[in-house]
């Protein structure tokens, strides 16, 4: 099954950045929720490491919620994807069998360089890309006419 916590973390930083722009800038866990087709502790649980990494600000109580911590040009899709997954590798591997031959002897260490060097590729092309930008894509694929 494949993780699905960066793709949420960017849909509510998305929200927060265009939330922003419109001059509304506090959201709701409820808010995100109802808005992913999820609960509020879902919601809360993603903004946890997007707190302590200074990338939102929450404040707690009645009229509380979470707001962008910096403009959303200095915010990177590299930062979001490591708040939201964490050090979990790109991709896991296969647990160790018994080293009968090359391939089950070096399988391991092979795949851990060839995850390796495909995470700093993500993180190369993730940590070209802002907030900002990636809102202006979303408004661009939102502007094309229906594709069927």
């Amino acid at each position: 099954m494949l993780d699905i916590r960066f793709c949420r973390a960017l849909q509510v930083m998305m929200r927060l950045a265009i939330a922003a722009e419109e001059g509304s800038e506090v959201r709701s866990s409820t808010q995100f929720a109802e808005e992913l087709s999820t609960n509020p502790s879902l919601v809360r649980k993603l903004l946890v490491p997007l707190h302590s990494e200074g990338l939102v600000i929450c404040t707690k109580g009645r009229g509380g919620g979470a707001r962008l911590g910096r403009p959303a040009e200095e915010i990177t899709l590299a930062e979001i994807y490591r708040c939201a997954v964490g050090d979990k590798p790109l991709w896991a591997r296969s647990p160790d069998g018994e080293h009968v031959c090359m391939v089950a002897a070096r399988t391991g260490e092979f795949f851990a360089n060839l995850t390796a060097e495909a995470e700093r590729a993500v993180l190369t092309s993730l940590g070209d890309r802002t907030l900002a930008d990636s809102v202006r894509e979303i408004r661009a694929l939102d502007a094309e006419p229906a594709r069927r």
